[in-house]
């Protein structure tokens, strides 16, 4: 990349102002988007995934907002809870976006594992210093 240059921005779905990655830069978010992720389409309250975190409820509720905010989660009124689950477009557009950053890159190295034979003897034997070396 030439110096100076930017990489290309990470997708954001159409009208939400948060960086997926961003968002997921934190371990309590990534944390809620595995839990989430494990309840499929069901969805969790605030005090379900607080209950099954180390942080507390305000901590999940602020953590939720910026996971909305990045387009990674959606929340639904169910009488005076909200519900929050994994949003799929958001979700979606992650995956698009590392399938065309490492797509081409994961695709090479599969092949060149596929095709590479393995040499006679370990990398430890070769350096002489597998075993049987004074």
């Amino acid at each position: 990349m030439p110096k100076g240059a930017r990489p290309a921005a990470a997708p954001t779905p159409a009208g939400l102002a948060g960086d997926p990655f961003e968002a997921l830069g934190d371990p309590n978010r990534r944390a809620i988007v595995e839990l989430l992720g494990a309840d499929g389409a069901t969805g969790r309250s605030v005090g379900e995934l607080a209950g099954a975190l180390p942080i507390s409820r305000p901590a999940v509720s602020r953590h939720l907002r910026l996971l909305k905010d990045a387009g990674l989660v959606v929340e639904e009124a169910r009488g005076t809870r909200r519900i929050y689950r994994l949003h799929d477009e958001g979700l979606d557009a992650v995956r698009a976006y590392l399938d065309r950053v490492w797509g081409d890159a994961a695709t090479r190295f599969r092949l060149m594992a596929e095709n590479t034979r393995p040499s006679h003897g370990s990398l430890a034997t070769r350096r002489g210093t597998g075993r049987g070396t004074p």
